[in-house]
């Protein structure tokens, strides 16, 4: 039996409100008479801003707090930026859900400068991604890369008060605020990867609630699902961890999948590259055909496994 109302627990930032009420409004209107009420709250991802994600246990971060809400009942679903999630979920948790992916590109943002090219040498660019400052000192080495963590808010903040000389951001968190004009220029595949998963929203739910898994899921949307599970499937092969620098981009087209990964190196700018394509039924192969070129070219070394 489906309940009348379901409960959304989400973190409090800007973005992930929006995102939740994204969710809700669906929601809503794929079950008309549905109750969708939102749970905000506060993860350690949150709350400890003075570390690097990647050295306080990563992106999980933000997952904990909303997978206990739901395991005692204060909560039905959590809404995620997929790309926050890690790539093996917690045991009795699944996303039965993924929305139609947005821009995936970065954001370089800037009040002086047009684009990456355009800054000066030494220019202060922000950003805590080991990703993005892989390919980033790969494209610049001259750059002084500095840490950036805090809601987007925060980020733009810092900028404008003069912190930095520019900052990569997420295209597709920008627009969800508003803050589109904000962008200066995109980074975007092939020459530059995301974040697998990045700008696709998920929801995640427990796996013994058939009532609540039956609604959340006439949200899915199966292209996007198809894409990402090659991307996921790719990260994890390489141990699935946000404390290592990999980007992967997968597209859909008529003659199926196209898959690129990168494994890079913040500390040097080295990057390896690597991709195939398969038919959209041999998504996770594919992703682990991606992965295995990428460890014989060394990616292993740069993992640390």
């Amino acid at each position: 039996m489906n309940p009348s109302t379901l409960r959304i627990a989400t973190r409090k930032s800007a973005l992930a409100l929006w995102q939740a009420e994204h969710v809700a409004a669906l929601l809503r209107a794929a079950h008309p008479g549905l109750v969708v009420e939102l749970v905000p709250m506060s993860t350690r991802g949150d709350e400890i801003l003075d570390q690097p994600l990647a050295t306080i246990g990563g992106k999980g971060l933000f997952l904990k707090e909303l997978e206990v809400a739901m395991l005692e009942d204060r909560a039905d679903l959590a809404v995620h930026s997929l790309k926050d999630v890690p790539s093996q979920l917690e045991p009795g948790f699944v996303l039965p859900a993924i929305l139609p992916r947005a821009d995936a590109a970065d954001a370089f943002v800037s009040n002086d400068y047009a684009d990456l090219a355009a800054l000066p040498h030494a220019a202060r660019v922000g950003t805590s991604s080991l990703r993005r400052q892989a390919q980033l000192r790969s494209l610049r080495p001259d750059l002084v890369l500095l840490d950036l963590r805090g809601n987007v808010g925060t980020r733009l903040g810092k900028l404008d008060a003069g912190d930095y000389d520019a900052i990569v951001l997420a295209c597709a968190g920008l627009e969800r605020l508003g803050l589109a004009a904000r962008i200066r220029s995109r980074l975007a595949a092939p020459d530059w990867l995301p974040a697998p998963g990045q700008a696709a929203i998920a929801i995640e739910a427990r796996d013994d609630n058939p009532g609540v898994l039956s609604l959340l899921a006439a949200l899915d949307d199966a292209d996007t699902r198809l894409t990402i599970s090659a991307e996921r499937a790719m990260n994890q092969a390489l141990g699935g961890s946000c404390t290592v620098p990999v980007g992967a981009w997968c597209m859909l087209g008529e003659h199926g999948l196209h898959l690129r990964g990168m494994v890079g190196d913040a500390a040097s700018g080295r990057l390896l590259r690597a991709d195939a394509s398969g038919p959209g039924d041999q998504a996770l192969a594919l992703g682990r055909q991606v992965a295995a070129a990428l460890l014989e070219q060394g990616a292993g070394k740069l993992l640390g496994l």
